[in-house]
């Protein structure tokens, strides 16, 4: 599918009725025929979805412009990529959110590597002391990314809403489709596992 899709400004819209996984009603038999090239399928996804998906990425971008433009992004993605959907791995809302929360996390990363040049080119050399503490800080982003793949998917993603996304347990609930208290325990039970693998006591 190589038209990029007619889509409105991202914005807070409704999601739909939940069925029972969590998903709006037939969420992903409409991801079914969008791979498929359905357009007005995508629409149905779209206003199902970008409510959500903008307000994910606004949460970690904290500006509007750029969550309105990385958000577009986001469901442009979707539809390119509805045949990379897979039931059997999560909710199509869980999808939706991973690949928001991903392209967020990219922006914020990209814009960050700007400033950092920029800052690079304007500051003199830094001491021995800065650029210790700058490694160890980046060999232990690289040590949290590696132990989160170690988790579960249902710990993952609820772990990355509710500390990189800013959700309530209820709502990391009601995106993947879990119940609440399903959702406490996995949370616990992850971050446990977070810590004994970063060696944390």
């Amino acid at each position: 599918m190589s038209e990029r899709p007619r889509g409105k400004r991202p914005g807070p819209r409704g999601t739909g009725e939940p069925d029972a996984t969590g998903d709006p009603a037939d969420l992903a038999g409409l991801l079914v025929r969008v791979a498929r090239g359905d357009q007005e399928a995508f629409e149905e996804v779209y206003a199902r979805l970008s409510g959500p998906v903008y307000g994910l990425v606004l949460r970690i971008l904290r500006d509007t412009a750029q969550a309105e433009e990385v958000a577009q992004d986001v469901l442009v993605e979707l539809w390119r990529t509805a045949s990379r959907y897979e039931p059997s791995r999560g909710s199509a809302t869980s999808w939706a959110m991973t690949l928001a929360h991903r392209r967020a996390v990219d922006r914020v990363r990209a814009v960050q590597a700007g400033r950092d040049r920029e800052e690079r080119a304007a500051a003199p050399e830094p001491e021995y002391d800065q650029v210790s503490e700058q490694a160890e800080i980046r060999l232990e982003h690289q040590q949290v990314r590696r132990c989160l793949s170690g988790l579960t998917d249902v710990q993952r993603e609820s772990i990355t809403l509710a500390y990189y996304g800013g959700y309530s347990y209820r709502e990391v609930a009601e995106l993947l489709g879990v119940g609440l208290a399903a959702i406490k325990t996995r949370m616990r039970d992850g971050l446990i596992r977070l810590r004994d693998c970063m060696g944390v006591r």
